[in-house]
């Protein structure tokens, strides 16, 4: 019952602005969704490449990192077509081999989400095509593996085993601007397409338990073109 009451608020307040929107040609945007929302991301992963191919292992084909996770958005009605929510994602590539007796391997992390901010254009009918940014946070790691000799509880203590492991880290906080743009194929899913630019404001690598790290090349950066897809569930009116 509670639910159908907001249900009718909704569609109410939606039709006012809907009515309002007409008297300068187009109508105002309500609703709510959320889904599954891939990322395909472009790091420059060339610096990791370089040393990758000094392990004498396989590289990393291309800088396609696919990732995986969620979002969702409301239109908060208060001012038309403007629409807030969320989104996260994450996804990792490895590669690994066996060279100069040891087995080697290289895995690249990356991942990042935060607040939705988009504003969807009005004049566009049927389809919402919404120009904003995701405000927030993320992060990438690079872990180099290379085992050789056998484990045993004491000598990973110690260090006596011969074998290596590191892991790099980059924390950043971004500022990505997007363009999306979400096709209604009912009033209850809607497919989306768009992309951005990942723009991230720390630089600086830590190693292991969080200890700086100099001589990184300056080409090894976060940000990053990504291309976005998705399904949405929920209520639509475009």
């Amino acid at each position: 019952m509670k639910k159908a009451f907001v249900f009718i608020i909704l569609f109410a307040a939606g039709t006012c602005l809907a009515q309002d929107g007409e008297d300068v040609g187009w109508i105002a945007r309500f609703g709510a969704a959320g889904g599954f929302t891939p990322l395909i991301v472009f790091p420059n992963l060339d610096p990791i490449n370089a040393e990758i191919k000094n392990l004498g292992i396989g590289q990393f084909s291309n800088s396609a990192l696919v990732t995986y996770g969620g979002g969702g958005y409301i239109y908060i009605m208060m001012i038309d077509n403007l629409r807030i929510g969320g989104m996260g994602v994450s996804g990792s590539k490895t590669t690994n081999g066996l060279a100069g007796g040891f087995n080697n391997e290289v895995t690249y992390n990356y991942g990042f989400g935060g607040l939705t901010v988009e504003y969807t254009l009005p004049f566009i009918k049927k389809t919402a095509v919404s120009v904003g940014a995701i405000i927030g946070a993320g992060s990438a790691s690079i872990e180099v593996f290379q085992n050789k000799n056998n484990f045993t509880w004491d000598n990973t203590w110690t260090g006596s085993s011969g074998n290596i492991s590191h892991t790099f880290t980059n924390n950043f906080f971004t500022f990505s601007p997007t363009i999306n743009a979400d096709i209604p194929l009912s009033r209850f899913v809607a497919v989306r397409i768009g992309g951005g630019y990942i723009l991230s404001f720390n630089n600086e690598w830590k190693v292991d338990n969080d200890q700086s790290l100099s001589g990184v090349p300056s080409n090894l950066k976060s940000s990053s073109f990504f291309i976005q897809t998705g399904i949405y569930l929920g209520f639509f009116a475009y």
